[in-house]
């Protein structure tokens, strides 16, 4: 009899994003002359066209594939050298950060990444999560074994919690005892808080003291506005020998249908085998990206290539700008109606404490009936979201408008 992996029996419910689907379905099959009318701005997918830089460098890796002297099969695995070059160039180098094109792994996307990142890593690791978090993380330490059973409360044995609250405001704090492993996201998702220069430099250090490693998504990054505000892990020093960094251009260049992202790792950075000798960690992920991956797609690299062009750069920057424009009138509708606010101004994500009281899946079961708008709950983000909701500022902007009305009508009442 052929035995499953008895972790994924200890899931609870459904992911968060196909639970909200359920929801919504159910509601618009009994209701469906409001169905049309709905608002989605839960989950966090782009709505607005790629840029034109990406669609005509596609079109053009398309003719291409169509002649033998152009034509190109399986690729390298770690990334065609005109795209890793002005990632490190553009991202990285001419921010006055040192990383180099072969410390960079293309990918199908950061989220893929941030779980399969734990392939090469063992199971007796200590692991800590921000609460709340991006489900991934979570879901997928449990798929691989690094829990325990699930809690009452949605959290899991064996997890380190490290609690986001409006008192540290939603960037966790170091812990007290001693973490193999730690992720981090700046900016934030959900709740859309960047972390300054002296939370992470405290991060890097606590790192370095403790030989633990951090596995920073940093998958946001390009919704950074604040000069102040570091764009990336590696602008911290010492951060080269204790950080991972992902990355992704689905938020940067509206790739979630495309699918392309990568991951940083340094050179120097080390893991411990079983007999304690210092191992590079980039030699094992680079073992595991070419045994279990083929590539991304020649064509989604080209797509991608083009962005790092000037005419690519300017046309991200009014993408970007397009959904900054969103989260601030999603933030002044929710403080419009006395509600407490954070994020939205370096992050695409506006986090809003629910009224009175009110539990996060009851607000959305309410915005969903009575304004038929759609947000994320952030119970389903872990513990310590429960009490808030997020709102995606991912969709156009005549929606926007639309959904600050409604929230306005339902919540200011």
């Amino acid at each position: 009899m052929a035995r499953i992996n008895d972790n994924f029996l200890k899931l609870r419910a459904g992911y968060l994003f196909p639970e909200i689907g359920r929801r919504v379905a159910a509601f618009a099959a009994e209701n469906p002359d409001i169905a049309p009318q709905i608002i989605r701005c839960g989950i966090g997918d782009v709505t607005e066209p790629l840029p034109q830089v990406a669609i005509e460098a596609m079109h053009k890796a398309v003719d291409d594939q169509a002649h033998r002297e152009t034509f190109h099969g399986y690729g390298p695995e770690q990334g065609y050298e005109w795209l890793r070059e002005p990632i490190a160039r553009v991202s990285y180098q001419e921010r006055g950060i040192d990383v180099q094109p072969d410390e960079i792994y293309v990918s199908d996307g950061a989220k893929c990444d941030t779980g399969n990142i734990l392939d090469i890593f063992g199971h007796d690791n200590i692991i800590a999560v921000p609460d709340p978090v991006y489900p991934v993380y979570v879901d997928t330490n449990v798929m691989q074994g690094n829990t325990g059973e699930a809690r009452e409360d949605g959290s899991y044995e064996g997890l380190v919690y490290l609690p986001c609250t409006p008192e540290n405001g939603f960037v966790p704090e170091v812990p007290q005892g001693h973490v193999d492993l730690v992720y981090l996201c700046s900016p934030n998702n959900p709740t859309g808080a960047a972390a300054t220069r002296e939370q992470l430099q405290k991060w890097v250090d606590y790192a370095l003291e403790q030989h633990a490693i951090i596995l920073y998504d940093s998958a946001y990054e390009a919704f950074i506005t604040d000069p102040q505000i570091p764009t990336s892990i590696f602008a911290i020093p010492g951060a080269r020998k204790c950080a991972i960094e992902f990355r992704s251009f689905s938020k940067q260049g509206g790739f979630t249908g495309v699918r392309c992202g990568y991951i940083v790792i340094p050179h120097e950075l080390m893991g411990k085998d079983a007999a304690g000798n210092d191992v590079p960690v980039s030699k094992l992920w680079s073992r595991r990206h070419t045994t279990k991956f083929n590539g991304a797609s020649y064509i989604v690299q080209r797509g991608a290539a083009a962005l790092f062009t000037p005419d690519g750069k300017q046309q991200t920057r009014a993408l970007i700008d397009h959904y900054l424009g969103n989260a601030k009138l999603l933030s002044d509708a929710c403080r419009q109606v006395g509600l407490r606010v954070w994020g939205g101004q370096n992050a695409p994500y506006v986090w809003v404490q629910t009224p009175q009281g009110m539990g996060s899946w009851e607000l959305f079961d309410k915005l969903l009936h009575e304004a038929h708008l759609v947000i994320t709950p952030g119970a389903g983000f872990g513990a310590h979201g429960e009490g808030f909701f997020r709102i995606s500022a991912f969709n156009s902007r005549g929606n926007v408008q639309e959904a600050c009305k409604r929230i306005i009508a339902c919540l200011g009442k």
